[in-house]
């Protein structure tokens, strides 16, 4: 694992590695939701990226970073399901065998397409059972290099090229970004946006929006040291359950953060519902708590050019069912 704290350059790198991959995902805007905020709002939809979420991004990129001996041994993954599609499709295009760490509750929609890209899917308790232990003994008996899901510099800088396409379209367009909304987990991906952010427009303020009851990140940044969520499941946003922040991405993020805000999961149903219905984007619940954030703040951030990052859509269409239409 990269231990390295990234750069911008390390972003610009990723970028060309990722083109003619990745999607370079658009910026869309909505009358309705700038109308409900008083805000100018851009809109990143990573579920339309490659495996429905943007850590195809960081999989790529890492991957594609190891030396010809490190792919022939493959790689291993821990992931809920956006990382490990991510990293299997990433190693299914790269001729990389991958095998991925996944809780036994994570959505059946992101095991099936994880084996799909021909992944080898190794489940485990997420209550009682150490994910990390289990992938480094994998590691340990196959030579397998390990791709964290966000504390490796690799990914972070992957990651990084969503805030970086950000920053180039609101460039292009003549306007300057005032605030951005990341949805966080480990923070690898706000830590990515955050580098990238700052490089072009450096007075913006960038959030981590986190579920409600697993606030690691808030709770870490007001004590300026790394602090544990008290569980690892009981939210809806399970793409978002980290044990506590990365250490790499920390570093970055406690320098680069405005704040760290908190959603619940009704109101991340409540953004999914918004975004079916007034978007015609699918989210799953993690991510959407950028848009949960937003909506909840009202007028407060009126005035503003505001991108918030809907950082995924891979959802189980029972669930997504039940989430948009409660009352049928």
């Amino acid at each position: 694992m990269s231990q390295t704290l990234p750069t911008n350059a390390d972003i610009v790198s990723a970028a060309g590695r990722l083109k003619g991959h990745a999607v370079r995902t658009p910026l869309l805007c909505n009358d309705i939701l700038d109308g409900l905020t008083g805000a100018q709002v851009f809109i990143k939809p990573e579920c339309l990226q490659k495996t429905g979420s943007f850590k195809f991004r960081g999989a790529y990129n890492a991957i594609s970073s190891l030396s010809e001996a490190e792919r022939k041994a493959g790689v291993v993954a821990c992931s809920s399901g956006n990382h490990a599609q991510g990293v299997a499709e990433a190693a299914r295009l790269l001729g990389v065998s991958a095998t991925i760490v996944m809780p036994l509750d994570a959505p059946a929609i992101k095991k099936a397409r994880t084996e799909r890209s021909g992944a080898t899917v190794v489940g485990y308790d997420r209550a009682s059972e150490d994910r990390d232990a289990i992938a480094a003994e994998i590691c340990g008996r196959t030579g397998a290099a390990f791709i964290h899901p966000y504390n490796d510099a690799r990914v972070i800088a992957g990651q990084g090229t969503c805030g970086m396409e950000i920053a180039e379209d609101l460039s292009a367009a003549g306007i300057a970004c005032d605030r951005v909304l990341v949805c966080t987990g480990g923070g690898g991906l706000t830590a990515g946006v955050a580098l990238a952010i700052h490089e072009r427009f450096p007075g913006a303020r960038i959030h981590a929006v986190e579920p409600q009851g697993f606030d690691d990140y808030r709770r870490s940044l007001e004590a300026g040291e790394l602090l544990s969520n008290e569980n690892l499941s009981g939210s809806a946003c399970d793409a978002l359950l980290s044990p506590s922040p990365g250490a790499i991405g920390f570093a970055i993020n406690r320098d680069h953060l405005e704040s760290a805000l908190v959603v619940s999961d009704e109101e991340a149903f409540e953004a999914m519902r918004f975004a079916f219905n007034e978007l015609k984007l699918v989210l799953e619940p993690g991510g959407a708590v950028t848009l949960a954030a937003l909506l909840s703040a009202g007028k407060r951030f009126a005035g503003e050019s505001i991108a918030i990052v809907l950082s995924g859509g891979n959802v189980d269409p029972g669930t997504f069912a039940r989430i948009v239409s409660p009352e049928s």
